[in-house]
């Protein structure tokens, strides 16, 4: 269990399977996260036009729910969904809700 905790914090994913930023369809941010660290700092600075469009299409939950295999931050972003959230709280939440649930993960972790 430990082990698994520490992998979806600091475990990098392989690239074919890292979370690409898009502010819509065929839009590239150039922006991609490969683990739970990097997506909480992309969120920070990625277009918030792509944070709406990726929150709103349930992107965000199926990543962290296949690729991280975290249940409880799907259902967190399953959440932020249903508030319908303005352009100007949409970062801030979506960062609130995240690094909180990092700090979790952190605090269950011990080295391996």
């Amino acid at each position: 269990m430990k082990e698994e905790t520490n992998l979806r914090i600091f475990g990098a994913v392989p690239r074919e399977k890292a979370f690409y930023f898009f502010t819509s369809i065929g839009n590239y941010t150039g922006e991609s996260a490969t683990s739970l660290k990097e997506f909480v700092e992309k969120i920070k600075d990625v277009n918030v036009k792509s944070l709406q469009f990726h929150l709103y299409r349930g992107d965000f939950e199926k990543w962290t729910l296949e690729v991280l295999r975290d249940e409880e931050l799907a259902l967190e972003m399953r959440k932020l969904q249903r508030f319908n959230l303005a352009v100007d709280i949409l970062r801030s939440q979506l960062y609130e809700t995240v690094s909180k649930h990092l700090k979790h993960l952190e605090n269950r972790m011990e080295p391996i």
